[in-house]
């Protein structure tokens, strides 16, 4: 089998997704690092790999690539304890997947990104604003969620759950106040108990 390659930014919780399932599988890869704040991942050479000029690709052989981290996550998780058989549990996991990118990484990954990488909490704050209400909805459906079962899906860890981990348990460097959410916290540190996890900022390469 090829060594699979992922294009990354480290600070990226769509590529941590993929770097923490990669690890959590045991399959080797090979992160190569591209600065989005430098506009690496909008040249001709990585524009040819992913037209939308967004990280984390996976390129699963030579010249075939993947995008968009949930899609990625799906590929990589087929036939393994990460994506239920079932089919209404599978469809249950990619319910979630849908629901963190749209109700939930527009919000909190994006104030995130303002606040923390960018660092211009100031002259985004009134857009930061506007995505408080929307994002503490999100952590609110959540909590309502975890009080009743230790993760999302089937009762068991999933793709699910790494992929609302990735930017909830840094969703302070958003400003979110994750303080007032106990069964979202206590969700993270069982996520973070998980066997070969790895912090988003672990390069393993």
């Amino acid at each position: 089998m090829e060594l699979l390659h992922l294009y990354d930014f480290l600070p990226s919780g769509h590529g941590y997704k993929i770097r923490l399932l990669l690890t959590q599988l045991g399959m080797p890869f090979k992160r190569i690092e591209l600065n989005i704040l430098k506009g690496e991942t909008r040249t001709p050479e990585f524009l040819s790999k992913n037209p939308n000029g967004k990280i984390p690709v996976l390129e699963i052989e030579p010249g075939k690539y993947l995008a968009e981290s949930n899609a990625i996550l799906v590929y990589l998780s087929e036939g393994t304890e990460f994506l239920p058989y079932n089919r209404f549990l599978r469809a249950q996991v990619l319910q979630w997947l849908c629901f963190e990118q749209c109700s939930h990484e527009p919000f909190i990954a994006t104030s995130r990104f303002w606040i923390s990488i960018l660092g211009k909490a100031e002259e985004y704050s009134e857009a930061i604003k506007q995505k408080r209400e929307p994002g503490y909805a999100a952590l609110n459906l959540m909590e309502k969620h975890l009080t009743s079962q230790d993760f999302f899906v089937g009762e068991r860890y999933t793709i699910a759950d790494i992929a609302l981990f990735a930017y909830t348990h840094v969703a302070d460097e958003g400003g979110f106040d994750l303080t007032q959410y106990p069964a979202i916290q206590a969700w993270i540190e069982r996520v973070k108990t998980q066997p070969r996890y790895i912090s988003i900022t672990e390069d393993k390469n």
